[in-house]
């Protein structure tokens, strides 16, 4: 080999690390394993083929066409997505052989038959497509990964560049194999959010049935994190018939914080029911139970009474660990934060006295118990999100109790990176004189 043909076999080689390279940051930038596949594609194309297509097969053997990217942006491909026809059983054409376990087939113009030669629909569907875009060489990868095939790439070179060969065959089952490992990564990673957002619901309790008051609840895991957290709410009657209501967070996200936090939930529910005392005197003692029983675990709580006849008046009588105060919202849309009552955090000074506060209750007034996941953004002051929450609970007073948490949780909660726990308490209209 001489000088010339050592600077083009450099220059290849530099072309396909750079490539690896590219296509190795647009699938880490993202756990989607669609949003994925269509970014190496922009990758792929122009820079080693003239168009591609990018083929997903779930574990049913259904094929979702997920991307199709061409170099001229002048070609519509819009419409060329979508979901496939069924794989036939016994393949016939290169697209189908490779996702029933065939190896990578680098094919020609010549090898690719008519639309009207096709065997079956799968099949005629790839050549109505190849006839309708062209093409000269085509190399068929499959997305396999732990001895299971995902799903396929295939890029596609037209006649006015140099046919696709066997060097570029290995540069596309490389990338073949990186883009396997991130669709299965992402995969797993939606599965294991699925997992732990129905293991994080499965310990949430069912809400009584009060008479004279609408509860009702929310819980929504966080967007970007497949991991369990810590938050929880609750509802009960007391033998004394005052109603409970509890917010609270124990920190951490991970397994543990979510045993943790049922165990807690429990215990709080047990010294409550035993002892019906004021909400102080009941965090104290199950601060002094965290601190005994979890050493340097801690929580935040508010744990509130709702006390009253049937029908009103009502009155509420709180203590807060460290928890976001409760917000007090009015029928017309006047909003407070109910601050007194605040002490520190639970699992740090079981000896700290905490204090309890107490307000009444308006008729047809809302109170809203909700974790920090509501009101905290990243690189944001605390402040700012309980004006937020505040301003858009006023424009919500009068609508009902349900309808009230849902637009809270769209408009406040969609981009939060913690999850979000919502107790609503909805106060029934001043009974009529007797």
């Amino acid at each position: 080999m001489d000088r010339g043909e050592a600077d083009v076999a450099v220059q290849a080689a530099l072309r396909r690390l750079t490539l690896l390279n590219e296509a190795a940051v647009v699938l880490s930038s993202t756990l989607d394993a669609v949003e994925g596949l269509q970014r190496v594609s922009r990758v792929l194309v122009p820079a080693l083929a003239d168009w591609c297509v990018a083929d997903l097969m779930d574990p049913d053997g259904r094929v979702e066409r997920v991307c199709v990217v061409h170099r001229d942006p002048e070609v519509d491909v819009s419409d060329l997505a979508g979901t496939m026809p069924p794989l036939p059983v016994e393949p016939t054409g290169p697209l189908s052989r490779v996702l029933r376990g065939a190896g990578t087939a680098l094919l020609t113009e010549a090898d690719v038959p008519r639309v009207e030669e096709a065997a079956d629909s799968f099949h005629a569907v790839n050549l109505k497509l190849f006839e309708q875009l062209g093409g000269h060489t085509l190399i068929v990868a499959p997305l396999r990964v732990r001895g299971r095939v995902l799903g396929a790439l295939t890029a596609v070179r037209g006649a006015d560049r140099p046919p696709l060969e066997e060097p570029d065959l290995a540069l596309v089952e490389d990338l073949a194999h990186r883009i396997a490992l991130a669709v299965d990564n992402g995969r797993l990673h939606a599965e294991t959010q699925h997992i732990a957002e129905r293991l994080q619901r499965s310990l949430l309790p069912d809400l009584p049935l009060v008479e004279g008051l609408q509860i009702t609840a929310r819980y929504v895991p966080a967007a970007d994190t497949a991991q369990v957290g810590g938050d929880w709410y609750d509802c009960f009657v007391l033998p004394d018939g005052d109603t409970a209501l509890i917010i609270g967070d124990i920190t951490g996200h991970d397994l543990q914080a979510t045993v943790t936090m049922a165990q807690v939930r429990n215990m709080l529910r047990g010294i409550a029911c035993d002892r019906m005392e004021p909400p102080a005197r009941i965090l104290r003692r199950l601060d002094l139970a965290i601190t005994v029983l979890y050493g340097l675990r801690t929580a935040t709580c508010v744990y509130a009474l709702v006390k009253g006849p049937v029908g009103g008046p009502y009155r509420l009588i709180w203590s807060a660990a460290g928890h976001p105060p409760p917000l007090l919202v009015t029928f017309d849309g006047e909003t407070r934060y109910l601050q007194g009552g605040h002490g520190m955090m639970l699992g740090v000074d079981a000896d700290d006295e905490r204090e309890g506060a107490e307000t009444d209750l308006p008729a047809r007034s809302t109170l809203l118990l909700y974790t920090d996941g509501l009101v905290e953004r990243r690189g944001e002051s605390l402040d700012h999100g309980l004006t937020r929450l505040r301003q858009r609970a006023a424009a919500l007073s009068r609508y009902g109790v349900d309808r009230m948490c849902d637009e809270l949780l769209e408009s406040l909660a969609a981009d939060s990176h913690d999850d979000v726990a919502l107790l609503a308490l909805r106060l029934p209209r001043t009974p009529p004189p007797a």
